[in-house]
């Protein structure tokens, strides 16, 4: 690094307030989770290593994600919305400019951004945003990787179409018997595997250069697969149902001040109450549920080690730890999920491993994982798109254990992590012009929690829209429908239970005004399929 280029970040980070010493940083994220899945989110699922971080960091209340995981990694990676990086959709085909199968090169990366500010760039997991060659990690200014360039939907295989990659070379192609390299006294799985070769990437990194990690799990994405110590943890666990397990969720989420004590549950109009459920639906749906939680109990598990590892190199102090999940809890296949009801408990040796869409915990725990809130993946109600979000850093961040109501968006990312390595957010890079990132530095709330500023947040996948405007929420289904906009007051009513748009007409005008104007400029409209060729 040049001489200029160091006294200028150490003048920056001086002004800032912080040390000279650049902290690292470890980007982790979770796939699929809900919203309150977590023990510091009011889960009943035991995630100590996760509980510990937010007691000893900041919680958001109000962080949000884009409602589906190719979305929000382009967004989390480039500061950018979704449409504006490129991925307007997902990264199985080409719908054209905004919509296209991998980041476009109007944009720069965490990764390239951050390699430029003299830091270290690692990955772990699954990368999902350009899974062709040109397009993969190391093309976008990772240094080192491990994992996979698409969707990982498997634990103890690696799919076809999925292979495993080390840097840039194909080192794992599809099998139904992975070697697990660094420790082949043990099966494979995904979790495990991840947080071992982010761990090894640490160990092999330069000591005297801050690094940046980004661990992005396929956890507790479907398929329910988990290992079997984990899965007997839960055992009747869940006998109880969804209903009462929703219950309990709000009453610790009102205690632990997460939500307003006058918070009430979303309505669920598809699932039925448990107790009308048949009882054998109900032994099969449980257990379902219980592989789930053990998914993410092997996910804290693992996140326990890696921040071990921080401790045993002296890191963790200047380490800020960020984690979150790319969208709500997905309701795929139905009330009670992928091959219901072929795969049972009866037959679970059979169908453990077999991966694929083998199985999944389906819409009604799903609504459980998104409680109290509606929707789930996909949708931009709040149960697809509000993502916990634990800050972790010792060094700097003092109110531990606080909660913060600040609205963010993974959009904040970006702007954070170049407030923090000094690092600049360039206006061109390899000779194409960048947009500028639309996201705020969250340091500010960092250092004071308890200051709420306004915020104006957009959404679109899908034609499901939203626009957030201080604590107005703006929220359709179906963009293309003028009539279909639904209006709530975040501050009075998160779970959106009571749509006032009738009452205020002009409120609904003005911001669904704002909502297509930001559409225009961030490249959502026109609709794919409605473009001049």
């Amino acid at each position: 690094m040049k001489t200029n280029t160091v006294i200028s970040i150490l003048l920056l980070t001086q002004s800032l307030g912080w040390t000279a010493e650049r902290p690292n940083i470890v980007l982790i994220m979770a796939d699929d989770m809900g919203y309150s899945d977590i023990g510091c989110y009011g889960g009943e699922i035991p995630t100590p290593h996760l509980d510990a971080l937010a007691e000893g960091g900041l919680r958001f209340t109000q962080f949000y994600n884009a409602g589906r995981c190719c979305p929000t990694r382009a967004s989390l990676l480039t500061g950018l919305y979704p449409h504006e990086a490129g991925i307007g959709w997902m990264v199985y085909r080409n719908h054209g400019p905004d919509y296209l199968p991998f980041l476009n090169k109007e944009n720069v990366t965490l990764a390239e951004v951050m390699k430029s500010a003299g830091y270290q760039t690692l990955m772990t997991g699954k990368w999902h945003v350009g899974h062709t060659k040109g397009k993969w990690p190391t093309d976008r200014g990772f240094e080192r990787f491990y994992g996979i360039h698409i969707h990982v939907d498997s634990y103890f295989k690696v799919l076809g179409g999925c292979p495993v990659y080390h840097d840039d070379k194909l080192v794992i192609p599809p099998t139904a018997n992975p070697p697990n390299t660094l420790h082949p006294e043990q099966e494979w799985y995904t979790t495990d595997v991840f947080t071992d070769w982010a761990m090894k990437f640490l160990d092999e990194a330069d000591k005297e250069k801050p690094f940046f990690l980004y661990v992005a799990h396929n956890a507790p994405h479907w398929p329910i697969e988990a290992p079997d110590e984990n899965v007997a943890n839960f055992k009747g666990r869940y006998d109880k149902g969804w209903d009462t397990l929703r219950k309990e969720k709000l009453k610790r989420m009102t205690e632990m001040g997460l939500l307003a004590n006058d918070t009430v549950l979303s309505p669920h109009p598809r699932i039925p109450d448990w107790e009308k459920v048949p009882k054998d639906d109900r032994n099969e749906s449980a257990f379902r549920r219980e592989i789930y939680a053990a998914q993410i109990e092997r996910l804290d598990e693992n996140i326990g080690r890696l921040v071990a590892k921080l401790k045993d190199l002296g890191k963790l102090e200047n380490t800020l730890i960020l984690f979150l999940s790319d969208n709500g809890c997905s309701a795929e296949k139905g009330i009670f999920g992928w091959q219901y009801p072929a795969n049972k408990r009866e037959n679970f040796k059979q169908w453990r491993n077999q991966s694929g869409r083998s199985a999944s915990q389906g819409e009604g725990w799903s609504n459980a994982s998104n409680a109290p809130f509606r929707k789930h993946k996909r949708w931009v109600h709040e149960g697809g798109i509000a993502t916990p979000f634990i800050a972790h850093w010792p060094k700097e961040i003092k109110n531990r254990g606080k909660l913060t109501h600040q609205p963010g968006h993974v959009v904040d990312i970006m702007s954070t992590l170049v407030d923090i390595a000094g690092a600049e957010y360039p206006k061109s890079f390899n000779g194409k012009q960048i947009n500028p990132a639309p996201g705020k530095s969250l340091i500010s709330t960092f250092r004071k929690p308890q200051e709420v500023k306004e915020r104006t947040l957009f959404w679109e996948h899908e034609t499901h829209a939203a626009i957030r405007q201080g604590n107005w929420k703006l929220v359709t289904e179906n963009a293309t429908n003028p009539e279909a906009w639904e209006l709530y007051d975040m501050s009075a009513n998160r779970t959106e239970t009571q749509n006032i748009a009738a009452a205020m007409p002009g409120k609904v005008e003005a911001m669904q005004q704002k909502w297509t104007a930001w559409a225009k400029q961030a490249n959502v409209l026109p609709w794919p399929g409605k473009r001049k060729k």
